[in-house]
């Protein structure tokens, strides 16, 4: 078969796609071509690709593909998808990551377009799921069905992930910015208190009526220096949420650190502001936006979302059930708000679900709940609604595809990041330890595995992936050097907590090899039971008795014995070989790309696509895309100037007020831009048209070239 006919069966098996979307992975099927050909910097096609959730991995020649999973909502059918895509391309394994989306590992590039398009027949994107830009908004998986939420949060959560989702005011960040919405203030529901906005159900008597809104936090964040969010308001209308998020992208845009990444989260801006300086600037920002009809239009939409039961509500007799049965369902179930009907988590070693579970819970779920299950940030998945009566037979289904350990929430409910498994910063294998530890407490430590008390959680560097600021006992990974050999270690953190949304960070306390770490949680865990004083949590515990005392208790862990000594210290978990420290360039959120080279690169692929048609005798459509193409290249010169494109500005007009009479443009190549807006594309003949294309090449060249010259580039 030659390549037309393929080109023309591909164009009629994706036709069904919603326009956008075709177009979208069409851009970025020709942009990774165009880079293998040598025609597209690498810099811009690696933040290009991370906006499209695709993420370079330790083994050279193969990608990550994180999928964004908003509120970390799925359907069944979006379960089985997932399964086919991973067994397809992948190691047949889903990961379900701290931020309630899935990833999939050792995937090659060239099958990224085919993902995009099979993900999107199941309404799933990956856009914007890495890079500077709106990370995945996550929430509370308990919203709407919990018995100490002010109300359901999971309506404003949609509105906000969709309506930000590539909008152009999130597109020109100097680092990545995540959102999160909990329906209470007191427990851990969505941390967030560790976000760039942070959002808490709160409702506010107004007049006798009820009125929603949310207490709004701004610049948290936690990374290798943790950053608590500071209060912007303690009532914002829900109402208002989408113009104060754009609001608050727009002053983060315009003033954040975009040269230094280490300084470029928004926790730094605002603190170097302060929130009340950083608050005026927004709500300076909130008076000037141009209203968008998004903004009602969003909320209204999202505000008619509803789940419903597959079931009636009915009770569960406990009485005739086995230790096994009511062990599980003590852990693992929780009372819904409903009466009559609950929720199960499912435990996932690791955050990790092989495809043919995937399938067979696919099918669960379609007898006992529909589609309603969700995502959480401790890497497990819960099935919400389910008819209390139904949890025998549940259990027994979950359990015949090993999806019934009743672990979740406990302390062997270990959360931790890829670590040196996949990640480029990984120092130490996180989810190696993790794994020694759920072995630990199943073997040897099986009298603490019920602990709901203590939760651990694991990063492969300071970077904090795996969240450990926030854990009771946490940990990240570092090296030690003794004489000619090196070291996997960890450093213990302790004193964090999940709770009020993540109200306190942990300090590290010291540090221990790594085959040294089930130790330390074995002594930490009797010293606390020993010691605590009534319902103290480990938090609290820690504070009272103080640094000196804990670091006496793990002084005898922080010895590294010689290499001859005890070679295994130097071994890594789940490693039989001798560490190295092997780390690469990260890519968590990509090089800085002003949104100024995105434009250029878009023009420089429009004028290419007006070649092809010109080449197919297509006049029309070619004349009209090499003005788009220079437009789009006017739009990037622009934004340097301090113009955005939700400005709704006449580019024509500002672009001849700023540049072309400012003498800041070729004379000559502004005329070409005049001339094709007054022209039109209509009425051309074949040489005008070739004329018209040749003149947005040029065009685009003096862009590039004020842009370099603007902004330092060929000095």
């Amino acid at each position: 078969m030659n390549e037309n006919v393929i080109a023309v069966s591909d164009s009629i098996r994706w036709s069904h796609l919603p326009q956008a979307i075709r177009e979208e992975i069409d851009i970025f099927e020709t942009e990774l071509r165009r880079l293998q050909a040598g025609q597209m910097s690498e810099k811009v096609f690696l933040e290009f690709r991370l906006r499209h959730g695709v993420y370079g991995q330790r083994q050279s020649g193969v990608q990550m593909l994180r999928i964004k999973i908003p509120m970390g909502m799925l359907s069944a059918a979006q379960l089985e998808v997932l399964a086919d895509i991973a067994e397809d391309y992948s190691d047949a394994i889903s990961h379900v990551t701290t931020r309630q989306d899935i990833q999939m590992h050792f995937i090659d590039i060239n099958d990224m377009p085919n993902i995009f398009r099979r993900l999107a027949e199941a309404g799933i994107t990956t856009r914007e799921a890495c890079g500077n830009v709106v990370r995945n908004v996550t929430a509370c998986p308990l919203s709407g069905v919990c018995s100490d939420e002010s109300f359901d949060v999971t309506p404003y959560a949609r509105a906000m992930a969709y309506f930000l989702l590539r909008h152009p005011d999130t597109q020109n960040f100097g680092r990545k910015f995540k959102i999160a919405f909990s329906g209470c203030a007191d427990h851990a529901c969505g941390l967030a208190r560790i976000h760039d906005i942070g959002a808490i159900a709160t409702v506010r008597d107004e007049h006798g009526q009820k009125r929603r809104g949310f207490a709004v936090y701004l610049g948290g964040g936690l990374g290798a220096i943790p950053h608590q969010a500071k209060l912007y308001s303690e009532f914002v209308p829900a109402e208002e949420m989408l113009p104060l998020a754009q609001a608050i992208s727009r002053v983060f845009a315009r003033l954040g650190e975009k040269k230094n990444r280490a300084k470029a989260r928004m926790k730094f801006l605002v603190a170097k502001l302060g929130m009340e300086q950083f608050g005026g600037l927004v709500r300076e920002e909130l008076e000037k936006l141009p209203r968008e009809a998004q903004w009602s239009d969003w909320v209204q939409e999202a505000e008619k979302f509803q789940e419903n039961p597959t079931k009636p509500p009915t009770d569960l007799d406990l009485q005739d059930t086995s230790a096994e049965f009511q062990k599980w369902h003590r852990i693992n179930v929780r009372p819904q708000a409903q009466q009559g009907y609950s929720v199960v988590t499912i435990y996932l070693p690791l955050g990790d679900i092989s495809s043919w579970q995937l399938r067979a819970l696919a099918t669960i779920c379609r007898k006992y709940v529909r589609d309603t299950i969700r995502t959480s940030v401790e890497q497990n998945l819960l099935l919400r609604w389910v008819s209390n009566a139904d949890f025998p037979a549940l259990h027994q289904d979950l359990a015949a595809v090993d999806l019934a350990t009743s672990s979740a929430g406990t302390i062997a409910d270990v959360s931790a990041c890829p670590g040196t498994d996949s990640c480029k910063l990984g120092i130490t294998s996180s989810r190696g330890l993790a794994a020694e530890l759920q072995n630990h407490f199943r073997n040897g430590m099986s009298d603490l595995a019920d602990r709901q008390d203590l939760r651990l959680k694991v990063s492969g560097c300071f970077n904090a992936c795996g969240q450990h600021h926030v854990a009771d006992i946490g940990f990240f990974g570092s090296s030690r050097r003794i004489g000619q050999h090196v070291a996997p270690i960890f450093q213990v953190v302790l004193g964090g907590t999940t709770q009020n949304n993540a109200s306190s960070f942990g300090l590290s306390m010291g540090k221990v090899a790594a085959r040294n770490v089930p130790g330390v949680v074995r002594r930490l865990s009797d010293v606390y039971t020993r010691e605590k004083i009534g319902q103290e949590t480990f938090a609290q515990f820690t504070e009272r008795v103080g640094k000196a005392r804990i670091k006496q208790e793990l002084a005898e862990f922080e010895r590294l014995p010689d290499h001859a000594e005890n070679p295994a210290f130097y071994q890594d978990n789940r490693q039989s070989w001798d560490y190295f420290m092997e780390t690469g360039v990260g890519e968590c959120a990509g090089a800085v790309v002003d949104q100024a080279e995105f434009l250029l690169e878009d023009a420089d692929r429009l004028v290419f696509e007006a070649t092809l048609h010109l080449e197919a005798a297509r006049l029309e459509p070619a004349a009209s895309t090499a003005f788009q193409a220079m437009k789009k290249a006017a739009d990037g010169l622009l934004s340097t100037r301090g113009l955005l494109l939700s400005d709704r500005y006449d580019t024509m007009e500002e672009f001849r007020k700023r540049l072309a009479d400012a003498g800041q443009f070729l004379p000559m190549c502004a005329e070409y831009f005049f001339r094709a807006a007054e022209e039109g594309p209509g009425n051309l003949t074949a040489e005008q048209t070739h004329q018209r294309v040749e003149e947005a090449t040029l065009f685009i060249e003096e862009a590039h070239g004020v842009y370099s010259r603007s902004s330092g580039m060929l000095a």
